[in-house]
């Protein structure tokens, strides 16, 4: 995880800027049914769409969970949407383009923060008590085979820094990467997902719970923790960002 502190505005200013930015309302859907990308960064380019502000604050911060974030309950409404494009040099490294994203959103948002820690419930990623059973990504591989479905995730290439941010929204509550692994790995888990509401058909008995199958077909473990974690403090923002 990014490491988050309260940035000063003056500071903010200093940072390095997108070469071109735009932040707007958004609500397209279909259906009455919208999707979200959460925050996408290729060649230098990052798009995000039908977001929330806690979103968008999630994504620039290095958080993948909505509990360590915390403010007005607008900036968590799903009514309440943006649409955010920027492009910057295509070898920009991300964490860059990440600080870029947090100075974009303090300027049009006129977001103002701070960090404090809070006692948490929350779980870890950590190595398993046996072997290993991921394996680096072959070579070339980019991540770019991906199914992500609630039940099955399937990779060429992913980092455990993704994993953990997918495991979260499926299983809505924070994850933490303990595992120490860097780069990339091929990725197939797959789990009985539990009901989502009480009208919805339980799991399929023959296919392990996520705790299990994480152990069998990873090597790893998730491990339930309740520890402080730095929060995202949003103290104020604007509903309608500023300047395109």
């Amino acid at each position: 995880m990014l490491i988050l502190v309260a940035v000063p505005m003056a500071t903010l200013a200093q940072r390095p800027e997108f070469d071109v930015a735009s932040v707007k309302p958004d609500a397209t859907t279909v259906g009455g049914v919208y999707n979200a990308n959460l925050g996408r960064i290729q060649h230098g380019e990052l798009s995000m769409a039908n977001v929330t502000l806690s979103e968008a604050v999630r994504y620039a911060w290095g958080i993948n969970n909505d509990n360590q974030v915390s403010g007005p309950e607008w900036i968590k409404n799903k009514t309440i949407r943006y649409k955010i494009d920027a492009k910057t040099s295509p070898e920009t490294p991300r964490e860059q383009i990440l600080l870029m994203l947090q100075s974009l959103l303090s300027e049009r948002f006129q977001l103002k923060t701070h960090t404090e820690q809070r006692e948490i419930a929350h779980l870890e990623l950590a190595p398993g008590k046996k072997e290993m059973k991921i394996h680096p990504a072959q070579e070339g591989s980019d991540g770019s085979k991906n199914r992500n479905g609630y039940g099955h995730i399937v990779s060429n290439g992913m980092t455990m820094e993704v994993l953990t941010t997918i495991l979260s929204r499926f299983l809505r509550q924070p994850i933490l990467d303990r595992t120490g692994l860097q780069g990339r790995y091929a990725i197939d888990l797959q789990w009985s997902p539990e009901p989502r509401t009480p009208e919805e058909a339980p799991g399929d008995p023959s296919i392990p719970t996520i705790y299990a199958a994480v152990q069998e077909q990873l090597g790893l473990r998730l491990e339930a923790r309740k520890t402080p974690l730095p929060v995202i403090v949003v103290e104020a923002a604007l509903q309608m960002p500023i300047g395109n």
